[in-house]
């Protein structure tokens, strides 16, 4: 059943739908449909879904009723969709430049070196958006891509904070240098302990995978590198976890 009084959508749009990104869940599915650049394709959700999202936001797309059938069929295996889902259009990428102009006062950005996991980058982008970070960095190889998962995962996130994708890291961070960012990576090894560290100035904050960490030409580019104290019992924190408190610290 589709609802609204809009056209039908046309061939090409069926077409592109096919190919499109799918999100899934109710958060993220909401944060899609408040962000004016995203551009939905196709819309099916639940009879209660529909109810929970309400009608200010469905006034403006052309959606389908779905079975539970019909979302196994267009989702991948597993996925908690909650009775919503969205094919759309990958944000379109923005500049670093761009992103920073519109920072707030006093920007605080993270910098993601090679954190590939879906789950770990949504996590982290979920606390940038609870922290109002100006940005997530990262590079646009070996990195997690814009996708269902990394949607879920971030409940929302993706479509609040810009998720900005570079060439190269180390010049992300000699850029972020001149623009007066105070960069300050996290390793186990560091120097100095995070609440040392942070000013009232603007703050990059980097943050590397947990397999290898941070990569040594990245760490030469910053002004600092801090520890998160923790007990000695434990010899370290999860990425995510990790970038929460440092974004706590950072706006404290």
């Amino acid at each position: 059943m589709t609802r609204n009084h809009k056209p039908p959508a046309r061939p090409s749009d069926l077409a592109r739908a096919r190919s499109g990104l799918w999100l899934y869940g109710l958060h993220a599915v909401r944060a899609a449909l408040s962000n004016p650049r995203r551009k939905i394709l196709r819309a099916v959700l639940s009879e209660r879904a529909a109810g929970e999202l309400g009608p200010h936001l469905l006034a403006k797309i052309r959606y389908e009723i779905g079975s539970p059938d019909a979302f196994e069929r267009l989702l991948p295996k597993g996925s908690v969709h909650q009775g919503a889902a969205l094919n759309c259009e990958p944000l379109a990428r923005r500049s670093l430049e761009d992103v920073l102009l519109k920072g707030s006062s006093r920007r605080v950005v993270l910098v993601l070196d090679q954190i590939e996991d879906p789950h770990n980058t949504g996590a982290i982008l979920r606390s940038a958006a609870a922290f109002s970070a100006t940005a997530v960095i990262v590079q646009d190889r070996h990195s997690a891509p814009e996708s269902g998962v990394l949607a879920k995962a971030a409940s929302g996130a993706l479509d609040i904070v810009p998720y900005v994708e570079v060439v190269n890291i180390s010049r992300a961070l000699d850029e972020l240098g001149e623009l007066g960012f105070f960069r300050i990576a996290l390793a186990g090894d560091g120097d100095d302990a995070l609440r040392d560290c942070v000013g009232d100035g603007d703050i990059a904050l980097v943050l590397g995978s947990e397999g290898s960490g941070i990569r040594r030409l990245v760490r030469e580019r910053c002004d600092r590198i801090a520890y998160i104290p923790i007990s000695s019992q434990m010899e370290s924190l999860n990425v995510s976890n990790a970038a929460a408190i440092a974004l706590y610290e950072a706006r404290r």
